[in-house]
């Protein structure tokens, strides 16, 4: 069973916002849907967020029943609990793959983010995120950066056993 996405590929998205997933990302959402058996598309969600997010993000099935499964967890009506609605709610859209692998990207997610004739896929585990591909350069430079600063012997395992999450996103800010 493959229950990660891995690797990264730029694609051509033709003129009706068509675009293939990587196959390896499909045995993904396959596998990441309960639902899903053989002849069927699996299904997923996209989640673009709001004016800042400059990619798409997509979910299995699974992966955002976790998510969904969290937020329900958190006090009704707290900020936190409607600012994660709004996102992965309110700015998102179910989908599936045509029979083909290809993924339908709705004219407005594409300007929101700005692709065009092509897009770039990048693997983020249970994740998948869809740049445009000079938007995924500078974010791709932006990480380099960061790791060249941290010294030539720096190994980046070191951040699995550094401290919480929030002291790993404080050192990478």
């Amino acid at each position: 069973m493959v229950d990660r996405f891995r690797g990264e590929g730029i694609h051509k998205v033709d003129g009706k916002g068509r675009v293939s997933i990587p196959v390896l990302f499909r045995r993904v959402l396959e596998s990441g849907d309960p639902d899903w058996t053989e002849g069927l598309n699996p299904n997923a969600v996209i989640v673009y967020g709001g004016t800042t997010q400059k990619y798409l993000e997509v979910y299995t099935q699974n992966a955002i029943n976790e998510v969904d499964s969290k937020i329900s967890h958190l006090p009704r009506g707290s900020k936190e609990r409607r600012a994660l609605e709004h996102i992965f709610n309110g700015q998102s859209l179910p989908t599936q793959p045509d029979e083909s692998g290809r993924l339908v990207i709705p004219l407005r997610l594409r300007e929101k983010v700005g692709i065009t004739n092509e897009a770039h896929f990048s693997a983020t585990g249970d994740t998948f995120q869809i740049w445009s591909p000079e938007s995924s350069y500078e974010q791709a430079k932006s990480i380099e950066n960061w790791l060249t600063e941290q010294g030539n012997d720096f190994d980046p395992l070191v951040l699995l056993s550094s401290g919480s999450n929030k002291d790993i996103k404080e050192k990478m800010d």
